[in-house]
């Protein structure tokens, strides 16, 4: 490398950063530390969306940057003196011969005290085929095969990295909107909470949420769906509701899980993750789930976590 100081030098795609004399990153003022959030997951499956809903939001946003130049450019925003407080990088298998780097770039990332955050975008399968049929484009990974098989190759590689997520989005049943609204309540805050949780309602019969941290099964309790008068009613309806929370079982089961939850949640809170899902389910996920799920979310509320309602199969015939 040449050895003036501030040279330039130019990665795969173009993008230019300086460095000083040893190339690597000097320590970061940490009064001027950037907040960070890596947005990556499938292709497909959102992340585009994502990252111009957090640019909407103010911040200053990457896209497919290599994973080894992130801590370079968390240090150009340490000395911005305060112009970019905020950073959302988007990570994906387009800069695949670089995704290697990821884990020494958050390695480094933690060494120097940077606060970063992982939002992995998920979908189905037929979800993904889907959409990349819809816009006649290949995926990036199916080479020769088909597209399914360049879905299957992109879990592969991004396996261990949702895994380290601190927030996982199904965009499946998802439309542009409805992503902008997620990504909105999670960001949009002007403090951060501690914690925030999102109880969704779901069906079994329409298959479990993938981006679900906790499953409760409320198939237990009767189901609202045999009693005439009740049927065509949601868990909304305070007669389906009193109706739930009138079973034996019934108003036990939301104290104790509450109390458990408040267990996870400290230890939730002590591991750093900022986010959680639980997913509440029943048959069809109309009645029982539905008039749980408010239930359980008033109760979080009232402890102090920030939470957000999602019916996911309410509607659904």
């Amino acid at each position: 490398m040449n050895e003036n100081e501030g040279q330039q030098s130019q990665d795969g795609d173009g993008a230019q950063v300086s460095t000083g004399t040893t190339g690597e990153p000097a320590g970061l003022p940490e009064a001027a530390i950037p907040e960070l959030v890596i947005i990556s997951g499938m292709s497909g499956a959102g992340r585009s969306t994502a990252a111009k809903c957090l640019e909407d939001l103010g911040w200053f946003v990457v896209d497919n940057l290599p994973p080894a130049l992130i801590p370079t450019m968390v240090e150009l925003g340490a000395r911005s003196q305060g112009n970019v407080a905020r950073i959302a990088v988007v990570v994906d298998v387009r800069g695949r011969r670089f995704f290697d780097n990821l884990r020494e770039s958050l390695a480094d990332l933690e060494a120097k005290h940077v606060t970063r955050r992982i939002v992995f975008l998920e979908s189905s399968d037929e979800a993904l085929v889907r959409r990349f049929e819809s816009v006649r484009r290949p995926h990036p990974l199916q080479g020769d095969g088909r597209i399914v098989d360049g879905i299957d190759a992109e879990r592969e590689l991004l396996r261990e990295l949702r895994g380290d997520a601190d927030l996982v989005i199904d965009t499946s049943s998802l439309n542009v909107h409805e992503l902008r609204a997620k990504m909105d309540a999670q960001f949009a805050g002007e403090e951060e909470p501690e914690l925030r949780a999102t109880v969704m309602s779901f069906g079994f019969k329409y298959g479990l949420p993938v981006d679900a941290d906790l499953v409760v099964d409320m198939r237990f309790l009767p189901n609202p769906h045999w009693v005439p008068e009740l049927r065509p009613f949601t868990g909304l309806n305070e007669e389906v509701s009193a109706y739930v929370f009138n079973q034996p079982g019934a108003k036990e089961f939301i104290d104790r899980y509450s109390e458990l939850l408040q267990l996870i949640a400290a230890g939730y809170r002590r591991e750093g993750k900022r986010y959680v899902t639980i997913a509440v389910g029943c048959t069809g996920g109309k009645h029982r789930s539905v008039a749980t799920s408010e239930k359980l979310a008033a109760r979080l509320a009232s402890q102090g976590v920030e939470t957000v309602v999602v019916h996911r199969d309410m509607g659904r015939e």
